[in-house]
């Protein structure tokens, strides 16, 4: 048994609360720009300090003369939007506890979520959030007294509401929270079963904070600016939203990924958040667009090069003199554009929700962007560890941030404790007992610990899979390698009790057209592209690539393209493009019972 404990570096008084980052930094001389909004122009205008706290206080005292009482939950349904943090913090100002909803969730699932909390009131974002809101307080006849619009009108009706709530009652409301006391009920978006609340308290948002903030200096520096666009429903973003308060840093909010670029360059931040399909749809989007250009070969090229030139200096190593040269005349050809596209003044990346694995990384790091991954889980608050500019190995999720501690246990599971870890599962006091051992939770993660602490992540312990052989493979290694082709979107490896191992593969709707058109074959739709020969030949080219990493047990033998993609929207994905393997199968076990029955089978 292997674990590496990290000391905090900043220690706390109980009596302090998420809302005292707010406080301090208006009450800062400097009044430091928190956030930016589009006007109508389209420009970014400045939130300061001041001006968010005041909003966030005439909210906040229009839920308590609403009702709202000390512990209550508001749920809050919408897009990632400036609206969403400053409602947030109004919650938290009130004493109150926020449940977060993913604005693509179905009336059950809304109903689930304020049902299951036990809300008094909710905040959906447009009329089609508040009707989706009502549709399942009506249907599941919950208790929940009010439900405000985040358009101007509808917080203009709360401030109205707060207009007698006096500065003494508002602030023995905000100060009454400890780091004790429960900030927010976020429901995991479920791979599995029903959502679980994650209790997550006041005391591991400032400590994970506080911590992190010390411990990255170089990301989270007074200047630094980013841009929103992950579910603000997802810890993820949930966390660093609340650390960029602590820290000072500005924040805008995009609420459509298809508007990023554009976004990008004109807001320019200087490091981004985000979970690794992102990343893995930024590299297919520049190879497919070179490709397209018949600059594929130079792209080609110039990746290799990237890749190279970050993986010479592992472990302290640099370039030789051809390689810095290659690098350099690549640096003018191709990755100053690459950079320039994403606003020009990036220098880092966090990445969390999933592995980045090492070709991602070594990539990014070699065009200019370091990708700080990371490791954790809604019921971690996010971060258990990360990498940092000054101790990152690509390839590991990083050593655990300070506060936190991380134990691999016997059977390769990583266990977790600190800072970070959540109260416990919110009226689930069985499944308590089941995920913590002597107070490590047990992540159902499998992992390996190096010498220096640095984490590797192996596999999810649910989703390693058993042949009928016994050969234990974690699929993550091969699905890694086959997603990085251009023309693939998604790919799930099977084979659990069955003689070999296979896939299910889809198709990437917006490379497609391209792909088809240089390989001088007709346009055509997914359904027909998975029929065809010359498709399937170079998924086939693709997978026995990735084969070669593998020992020939792991291999994958067989596999199938399926006609139509896995997204959110079919429900095999959840809201951070983790892939949804109960639900793939459940839908798709004809087609994997189809391979297992094909007369290739009985060969292998």
């Amino acid at each position: 048994m292997r674990e590496k404990i990290v000391p905090p570096l900043v220690p706390h008084a109980v009596a302090r609360n998420i809302t005292d980052f707010l406080i301090e930094q208006a009450e800062k001389p400097a009044d430091p720009a928190l956030f930016a909004r589009r006007d109508p122009s389209g420009a970014w205008r400045d939130v300061r300090a001041t001006e968010f706290r005041a909003d966030v206080e005439r909210l906040a005292k229009g839920l308590i003369a609403s009702g709202v009482g000390q512990g209550a939950r508001v749920g809050v349904m919408a897009r990632t939007c400036y609206e969403w943090v400053l409602v947030d913090f109004a919650i938290w100002f009130a004493g109150a506890v926020s449940v977060p909803i993913y604005e693509t969730s179905s009336p059950s699932q809304v109903a689930w979520n304020l049902g299951n909390s036990e809300a008094v009131a909710a905040f959906g974002e447009t009329a089609h959030h508040e009707d989706m809101i009502r549709l399942a307080i009506e249907s599941e006849d919950l208790p929940v007294s009010n439900v405000w619009q985040m358009t101007p009108a509808g917080l203009d009706q709360l401030r109205a509401a707060g207009e007698q709530v006096s500065d003494e009652q508002l602030e023995a409301r905000r100060s009454a929270a400890t780091l004790d006391s429960l900030a927010t009920i976020i429901y995991t978006s479920g791979t599995l079963g029903r959502p679980k609340g994650c209790e997550l308290t006041h005391g591991n948002f400032v400590g994970l904070s506080e911590n992190t903030i010390a411990a990255v200096p170089q990301v989270f520096a007074p200047g630094a600016r980013t841009i929103m666009f992950l579910p603000l429903a997802h810890v993820f973003a949930r966390f660093i939203s609340v650390l960029c308060v602590a820290s000072g840093i500005q924040v805008g909010h995009t609420p459509d990924i298809k508007n990023l670029l554009p976004d990008l360059q004109s807001f320019q931040p200087t490091f981004l958040l985000a979970v690794p399909r992102v990343f893995e749809k930024v590299y297919n989007s520049a190879t497919t667009k070179a490709e397209n250009e018949g600059r594929g070969r130079i792209f080609a090229l110039a990746a290799e090069t990237a890749i190279a030139w970050s993986a010479a200096h592992d472990d302290g190593g640099s370039p030789g003199l051809p390689l810095r040269l290659r690098h350099r005349l690549f640096d003018v050809l191709v990755y100053r554009k690459l950079r320039a596209a994403m606003g020009g003044h990036i220098r880092y990346a966090v990445s969390g929700g999933g592995p980045l694995g090492k070709r991602l990384g070594h990539f990014f790091h070699g065009i200019g962007l370091l990708v700080l991954e990371g490791y954790g889980l809604t019921e971690t608050t996010a971060p258990i560890g990360v990498n940092t500019p000054s101790l990152v190995k690509i390839g590991t999720v990083g050593a655990p941030l300070p506060g936190n501690a991380v134990r691999i246990a016997d059977d390769g599971e990583i266990l977790a404790k600190g800072v970070c870890v959540m109260r416990g599962y919110y009226k689930l006091p069985e499944l308590q007992a089941e995920t913590f051992t002597d107070g490590w939770f047990h992540t159902g993660d499998i992992g390996e610990l190096d010498d220096d602490g640095f984490l590797t992540i192996t596999g999810r312990k649910k989703d390693l899979i058993v042949t009928a052989s016994g050969k234990n493979v974690a699929p993550a290694p091969l699905e890694d390698q086959i997603r990085a082709d251009a023309i693939v979107s998604q790919v799930v490896v099977v084979g659990e009790g069955r003689p070999f191992i296979a896939a299910l593969v889809t198709l990437d709707e917006e490379a497609l057209p391209g792909w088809l058109e240089r390989h001088e074959l007709q346009s055509m739709g997914l359904a027909a592209a998975a029929e065809n020969e010359t498709v399937r030949n170079h998924v086939q080219t693709v997978i026995d690539r990735a084969n070669e990493s593998v020992s020939k047990a792991e291999a994958i033998k067989a596999f199938r393209i399926v006609p139509t993609d896995f997204t959110e929207e079919s429900g095999h994905l959840t809201p951070s493009l983790k892939v949804k393997r109960a639900q793939i199968m459940a839908d798709f076990g004809a087609v994997v019972d189809e391979i297992y029955a094909a007369p290739k089978a009985a060969s292998v």
